[in-house]
């Protein structure tokens, strides 16, 4: 038993399967069990900087018990040196890879502080990940000896060529870094389109803007570079409340004081009532055309937020129809008079038509 255990291909064998073992106990008992309690706690960034965590501790484990294998014995010079460049290179990258994720999960909540429930964009989320990473491959060159300087020369040489073959692609993405950082077009906003498109802004990609349209709830993929230099009506800027306008027609025979007084009673019941209404806003009412055969006017209701419109308008137009029969206000059918001539006209006047 004693010359097993002296045996130095046994030594690397148990160190190796030590680490690994004491790196699964850390990620399933320790790691896991912290990241449940910081779950109970009001506090998020615990949360985030422990579940950047997950696999770092097996890969830290696995690689020291490697690193004391390779001690065990008198190994290879050239091998040692390899190895050991590789333990390094895997303790970095799994560094790297925590950074990523915290830098990414930081802009997504930063952004949702900021913007209640609105989750950061995928291209906003993505270029922090990648600034990390980058910053990460350097640190990895520079620490194998690597000269960077000729990295990044090189890098800038290839960029250019690449910046040259992938015009629409960057073309896109600098679209999308405006849009994100113009603050004019954010995720959940109702936006119109000049083309006619519109929705709510899902995402924001690194070559499109999603769109969901309302109410069939089907995606409308647009590149960046058309959303940049579109005209864009946001329906949920500077707030989301919006006013809804109602056209409405009475008789010529109609009390018109009477008429607003009916028709504002009703406009408030339904902003009071209805889901979706702001019965902190008064109603508006402004008769606006002679037509031909009633008195015109338009009712102005504030609601909360676009979809709002639907269902507001829906239940004003019933219960102002109940009501105006209620009351005997007339919403008169479109009349015409039409002036027949006589026969002595119509001969006279055919008399008169020339002839070619």
């Amino acid at each position: 038993m004693t010359e097993l255990l002296g045996n130095p291909w046994v030594q690397r064998v148990g160190f190796v399967v030590g680490g690994l073992v004491l790196g699964i106990v850390l990620e399933f008992v320790v790691i896991r069990r912290a990241h449940k309690l910081a779950e109970r706690t009001r506090f998020k960034w615990d949360d985030l900087v422990i579940g950047s965590l997950r696999g770092v501790a097996t890969t830290w484990a696995g690689a020291g018990g490697v690193y004391l294998a390779l001690n065990v014995g008198t190994p290879d010079p050239l091998l040692l040196s390899t190895m050991r460049s590789v333990l390094m290179v895997l303790v970095i990258g799994s560094v790297v890879i925590a950074g990523m994720r915290v830098a990414g999960g930081a802009v997504e909540m930063v952004s949702g502080r900021a913007g209640g429930a609105i989750k950061s964009p995928t291209l906003v989320v993505n270029l922090a990940r990648v600034a990390v990473g980058v910053l990460g491959i350097f640190i990895i060159l520079q620490t194998l000896g690597i000269n960077i300087t000729a990295a990044i020369t090189a890098l800038g040489i290839g960029g250019i060529a690449v910046a040259l073959a992938l015009q629409d692609t960057l073309g896109n993405l600098f679209a999308g870094v405006q849009i994100i950082l113009s603050k004019q077009v954010r995720p959940r906003d109702y936006v119109r389109l000049s083309s006619g498109e519109e929705g709510w802004v899902t995402d924001v990609k690194s070559r499109n803007t999603t769109i969901q349209t309302f109410p069939d709830g089907n995606l409308v993929i647009v590149p960046n570079s058309v959303l940049a230099s579109s005209i864009v009506k946001n329906f949920s800027m500077p707030r989301t409340a919006l006013w809804v306008s109602v056209e409405v027609g009475v008789s010529y025979d109609s009390d018109l004081e009477h008429v607003e007084t009916v028709a504002l009673d009703v406009a408030r019941r339904v902003l009071r009532e209805v889901d979706g209404g702001m019965p902190g806003e008064d109603p508006i009412i402004r008769f606006h055309t002679f037509a031909d055969s009633s008195v015109n006017f338009e009712v102005r209701m504030m609601v909360r937020e676009f979809e709002s419109q639907g269902p507001m308008r829906h239940e004003f137009i019933k219960r102002l129809h109940r009501r105006f029969i209620d009351e005997g206000i007339e919403i008169p059918f479109p009349i015409r008079t039409v002036v027949m001539k006589g026969a002595s006209d119509t001969n006279q006047a055919e008399s008169s038509t020339p002839v070619s």
